[in-house]
Parts: structure tokens; C-alpha cells; sequence
């Protein structure tokens, strides 16, 4: 794990400890159980391609600053009338100023599919995430001990949630695949230098079985850039900055949709 990296998990294992204080997991369970899930899974499988998860932050260490007039469940609203298949919430709050506020928004806005975003160190967020409405979560292997990642992944299992396993090399994706039925998330951005290069999609797409859901992440811009993934047998991808840096982040969806869809 790099100094970024460690870094972020290390506030955020702080925050967990802080959390677990003022709420029991026993109350963010009862909360857990009330919720409606919503398939990310199945959207994947059934849904006209491009499928495409859009994501909501208010910056990122490798952006910066990229709404400052933040509204997620807005920019929900407006993604899920273009065509989204699903909304990523970053729920990170200190280099990502998410929060779990800012999924329960979201959660109220859209009746799709929702991913937490975060850096999942402890069980604990897996609940979090449930009892905020969240259905789908993310494990990021590279912060992660190849046996945690598949404790928390059958954590999130039994707490009724899909779960993507986000990979951004071949050891990683290797430990990924020993977690059954876990989508996987192939990250174009190194963690440790923050470039991204869609060769690690086109690599690792090689190497994922066809049996397997899996989708492209980070660096993905243009229709030409989900036409040549989507050949590498990606099932979905997760777009955020490029769209966030729009004028219009739902027009911006919208015609990225529309534009893959015409050049079929």
C-alpha cells in the first residue's frame, strides 16, 4: 500500500472507531433491514449497452475541486434521466468531502442501483452503507489483505449487498476472483501515482472470466473509449470527472449514451 493510500485507510479506520461510538451496529442493522435492494447485478446482465454507473463527488486528490456548488441528489436526478444504470456516492469525507449524508440524498432522489464509495477498512462501514440505503459496495484490493478482502466481501454478502472488488493488476485481480458472484472493478487510476492508462483495462479484460461481471473505471471520456472496452468484454463503466466537468454533467451523460448507442 502507498503513502496515499495508507494514509486515507488510516483516517478512515480512525473515523470507524469514532462512528462505532456514537452509533451501535445494532441500530445501523435494524436501519439495514428496512431498506428496498436494487440490482446492480441485474442491471448489468439486462439493461442496453452502454451501461454506465455515474458518479457524484465534490472533488478527488486527483481533480481537486470539481462542484463547489454540490448537490448529489441533483446531479442523481439528472443522471438517472439520461440513462444511468446506477449511482456511485463517494462517502469519503475527508479528500473526497463525501459523507454517508450525501448517499441518503442520493437514496431519496432515484429509484437505481447506489454504490458507496469508499475505503472500506472495517466491517462496520459495510452496515454504514446498508443503513444508508446503499446496495452495492467497493473493495479496493490494493488497501486491502487478500483474506480481509474476502472476509468483508462475504460480510457484504450476507448484509444482502453486491459488492465490486476493484483491481488494478494482475495479482490483485487473481485475489478478486477467489471472491464468488463479486463484480469486478478494473481502476485505469494508479492509487500510487494517480495516472490512469485504459491499457490496464485492455489488459486485465483478457484475463477475467466471460462468466464473470466486470466493469471499466477511471480515465473513460469519450464513446470511442467505452466502444474499445466494451470489445474486451466489459459489462458496464464507472464514469465520474469527465462528466462532472461539464457544463451540464446529465446532458453530458445523455449524449455519451446516445453517441455509443448510434455508432453500434
Amino acid at each position: 500500500m502507498n503513502m496515499v493510500l495508507e494514509e486515507i485507510v488510516a483516517r478512515r479506520q480512525t473515523d470507524v472507531q469514532n462512528a462505532k461510538r456514537r452509533v451501535s451496529e445494532r441500530t445501523l442493522r435494524v436501519q439495514a433491514a428496512q431498506r428496498v435492494h436494487h440490482s446492480l447485478a441485474a442491471r448489468l446482465r439486462r439493461r442496453k449497452p452502454p451501461r454506465i454507473i455515474a458518479e457524484t463527488k465534490r472533488r478527488s486528490p486527483s481533480a481537486g475541486l470539481l462542484l463547489a456548488d454540490y448537490d448529489p441528489a441533483r446531479l442523481a436526478r439528472e443522471y438517472a434521466r439520461a440513462g444511468a444504470i446506477a449511482i456511485s456516492v463517494l462517502t469519503e469525507p475527508h479528500y473526497f468531502d463525501g459523507s454517508g449524508e450525501h448517499l441518503k440524498a442520493v437514496r431519496a432522489a432515484v429509484d437505481l442501483p447506489i454504490l458507496c464509495k469508499d475505503f472500506v477498512c472495517d466491517a462496520y462501514q459495510l452496515v454504514q452503507a446498508a443503513a444508508w440505503g446503499a446496495d452495492v459496495v467497493l473493495l479496493i484490493a490494493a488497501a486491502l489483505d487478500p483474506t480481509f478482502c474476502r472476509t468483508l466481501f462475504q460480510a457484504g454478502v450476507d448484509l444482502g449487498l453486491e459488492v465490486i472488488v476493484e483491481v488494478h493488476d494482475e495479482s490483485e485481480l487473481e485475489h478478486a476472483l477467489k471472491c464468488p458472484r463479486a463484480i469486478i472493478g478494473v481502476n485505469n487510476r494508479d492509487l500510487r501515482s494517480l495516472k490512469t492508462s485504459l491499457d490496464v483495462s485492455r489488459r486485465l479484460g483478457t484475463l477475467i472470466p466471460k462468466d464473470r461481471l466486470s466493469i471499466a473505471e477511471s480515465g473513460l471520456k469519450s464513446p470511442k473509449d467505452l466502444r474499445a472496452l466494451g470489445d474486451f468484454g466489459y459489462d458496464g463503466f464507472l464514469i465520474g470527472e469527465s462528466l462532472l466537468h461539464a457544463n451540464r454533467p446529465g446532458d453530458a451523460l445523455e449524449a455519451l449514451i446516445r453517441s455509443v448507442r448510434e455508432s453500434a
